[in-house]
């Protein structure tokens, strides 16, 4: 649900996902999961391809860091690596997924 004024505010609270746009109502903005802060309908677009981009982001993260927390549990238990060695690569996936997140600070747009 898309809404700017004091009667959407009802609607954008009920919604699944509510979005009201920057010139909107108090109310509107507060009901709202998500605010534009330019009036233009396009920003809308612009919400759903950040918004996948997010949770593509969130699913590497997961992966990456339960990938290698399994791949080092596996080879301390199996006397491969010592437990320091696990230990300094739980910080580095902890790196890797903080540095993947920050990928998302550079985030423009695709233009049409």
């Amino acid at each position: 649900m898309v809404g700017d004024g004091i009667n959407d505010a009802p609607a954008l609270a009920a919604a699944s996902t509510g979005i009201a746009m920057g010139g909107g109502t108090e109310t509107a903005l507060e009901a709202a999961d998500a605010a534009l802060l330019h009036g233009r309908v396009a920003g809308v677009a612009e919400l759903v391809a950040l918004s996948r981009d997010t949770l593509r982001n969130i699913r590497q993260n997961v992966g990456i860091a339960v990938g290698l927390k399994a791949l080092f549990l596996a080879t301390t238990l199996a006397g491969i690596t010592g437990l320091w060695p696990a230990i300094l690569a739980d910080t580095g996936a902890t790196v890797l997924v903080t540095l993947n997140a920050l990928r998302l600070l550079a985030w423009k747009p695709a233009r049409a």
